[in-house]
């Protein structure tokens, strides 16, 4: 049994990384396979190339046997379809392989939105890493969807290829690209937030705006004004007010 994991990783940070861990574990996959989005369908456009943000999962997931990269998304034009993958994946691997699609709580309460999801379930099961205290399922059609498919004992995803809808509760970590990227674009760092691996290559590629270490002071300057006991202008005491 494999999973696959789809996004734009934009950058990959720990928010993925952990959660497909508990996945990977709970259910002893052979594989996860990390697939990098070429052109997004349901959110907005990643900011930095493929190959860097290839690059970047590369690195994070070095270290983690059975985690690999898959960027067959990434060689194909136009928008991603996740059938369109799994339909790639059914020819490459056969049609008995149980093959478990992970999604988040908040795409999976968009999934009759997607392209084509009753195929999807037709090609693969869905686990969806549910964080604690998040309800899931407000729609009417994804709720019957979801009491005909689910099933309470992850062992049961492995006697079918694909069809059924079983819900992992993962670390929760408040973490997100979209944060990072911000925090880069402000001079701050992100680190502990991602692996070191991944900020590395940020900085060689001043990515999302950032300044690499080189090119940034290495401490605050001293004002010899200062030091001369003459009062400093208060912009100049208070470099960074209210932490920004």
């Amino acid at each position: 049994m494999i999973g696959i994991f789809g996004g734009t990783f934009d950058p990959i940070h720990y928010g993925h990384l952990r959660p497909a861990l508990d996945v990977q574990q709970a259910l002893a996959l052979s594989e996860l396979r990390f697939m990098p989005l070429n052109i997004a369908v349901h959110r907005e456009q990643p900011r930095v190339a493929a190959t860097q943000r290839r690059e970047m999962v590369e690195a994070a997931i070095a270290n983690e046997p059975s985690f690999r990269v898959d960027d067959r998304e990434l060689s194909r034009e136009g928008r991603s379809y996740t059938v369109d993958t799994l339909i790639s994946l059914r020819q490459e691997l056969g049609d008995d392989l149980p093959i478990c699609l992970l999604v988040g709580g908040d795409a999976f309460n968009g999934f009759f939105d997607w392209h084509r999801p009753q195929d999807i379930l037709n090609l693969a099961h869905l686990v969806v890493m549910q964080r604690p205290g998040v309800s899931l399922q407000r729609d009417p059609e994804l709720r019957s969807e979801v009491e005909r498919r689910r099933v309470m004992r992850h062992n049961q995803l492995q006697h079918t290829p694909a069809g059924h809808i079983w819900f992992k509760t993962v670390t929760q970590l408040d973490v997100s690209s979209t944060r990072i990227r911000q925090m880069l674009a402000a001079g701050h760092s992100p680190r502990y937030l991602l692996p070191d691996a991944v900020l590395d290559i940020i900085e060689r590629n001043a990515c999302y705006g950032v300044q690499t270490e080189r090119a940034m002071p290495a401490h605050n300057p001293v004002d010899q004004r200062a030091i001369a006991g003459r009062p400093m202008p208060i912009e100049s005491a208070n470099t960074n007010p209210e932490g920004k």
